[in-house]
This record gives C-alpha cells, sequence and structure tokens, in this order.
C-alpha cells in the first residue's frame, strides 16, 4: 500500500519549472513505481491499479517528451 500511496503522491507532484536532472530522476522514479505496481497488479488484477499506472505512465511521457527535446 505504501508503494500506492508514493504513487498517487507522484501523480499530484507539481512538474514545472524542472531541471533536466529533475527530470531524469522523476521519469526513473515514474518507471520505478509503475514497475511496482504491475507486480501487485499481476496478482490482483485490480482496475484501479491499472488506472494508476495508465496515469503515471501518461505523466512518464510528458516528462520525456520534454528530455528528448524537439526533433527537427
Amino acid at each position: 500500500m505504501e508503494l500506492i500511496n508514493e504513487a498517487l503522491e507522484f501523480e499530484n507532484e507539481n512538474m514545472t519549472h524542472m531541471s533536466t536532472s529533475d527530470r531524469i530522476e522523476a521519469s526513473r522514479k515514474a518507471k520505478r513505481l509503475v514497475l511496482g505496481i504491475n507486480e501487485i497488479y499481476k496478482k490482483t488484477r485490480d482496475k484501479k491499479l491499472m488506472d494508476i499506472m495508465k496515469r503515471i505512465t501518461a505523466k512518464k511521457r510528458k516528462i520525456e517528451k520534454r528530455l528528448k527535446g524537439r526533433v527537427s
């Protein structure tokens, strides 16, 4: 349950005005959270866990998009 609470806190964190290293750290944290929740999901098949994973993954993609920058 601690992992789920951490994921919900991560979801509500403000991601503006972050440095590059902060973005990398946030991306790694998101990956760790999704993988941890996925292990719980495999055992329980709870739809709420899947929804949390989807929201965190969406936030992770936004962070990574900002990290990569624009491709010309």
